[in-house]
């Protein structure tokens, strides 16, 4: 449930409806520091809102892309904060860039959250995508932050939900590969080893823990 900034006249009114509610996430506009998740979390304790509510910061103005690292790093307990959710119409309309395909202009700022997320242990989801009438625009952009490490997309309309699980999605071939490389890491004369050759090819221990990743993704979509 996004809210409105606790800096405006309807914030707090905001975050008490949205502990009543106890959705999984309340979305917060414009985190530009550690301060800012701070006082969030400050508020939902003294809501006593329910302690399985997480904090979602939407990355959106000059000061976030700066600050990134040390938003993430404010994840703990008290902030609750769990995902970055970027906000890239903001963040263009603040800083000038132009939304561009493959958005050149933009790639440091969304490779430095990325970076910032993983590095602290957060979800991370990309920005909308504003064209409704360019199907084929949009799956590229989906495909594009998939390569960039993101987790999903935010959207804003139902038709663009096949299209985003798609991408996000593992598929059929991806999943097939992990379970080879698990089993290759699982063979007794494998499992004290830290490189094996499959297919002719060499696979690390990490590519392992990537594939265990993917199968685990694709065990919940299966499940839902």
């Amino acid at each position: 449930m996004r809210i409105n900034g606790l800096d405006t006249a309807w914030g707090m009114d905001d975050l008490a409806a949205a502990v009543k509610a106890c959705p999984d996430a309340i979305l917060v506009p414009k985190v530009s520091s550690p301060a800012q998740l701070g006082a969030i979390g400050k508020h939902l304790a003294e809501l006593r809102a329910d302690q399985k509510i997480r904090v979602w910061a939407m990355m959106e103005t000059p000061l976030a892309m700066i600050n990134a690292g040390a938003i993430a790093a404010a994840r703990d307990a008290a902030t609750r904060l769990a995902a970055f959710v970027m906000g890239t119409n903001d963040l263009a309309k603040e800083t000038r860039a132009r939304i561009i395909p493959g958005r050149a202009p933009m790639l440091p700022w969304l490779m430095t959250c990325v970076a910032a997320a993983r590095a602290h242990g957060i979800d991370i989801l990309d920005g909308v995508y504003n064209n409704l009438s360019d199907a084929d625009g949009f799956a590229r952009e989906c495909a594009e932050a998939c390569d960039m490490g993101f987790d999903g997309k935010t959207l804003i309309h139902p038709n663009q939900i096949g299209p985003c699980n798609a991408a996000f999605s593992p598929s059929a071939e991806e999943i097939s590969q992990a379970k080879k490389i698990i089993a290759a890491f699982e063979l007794p004369e494998n499992r004290g080893k830290g490189v094996v050759q499959l297919d002719g090819r060499m696979v690390e221990r990490m590519h392992a823990d990537m594939a265990q990743r993917i199968v685990a993704i694709a065990e919940a979509i299966e499940a839902r």
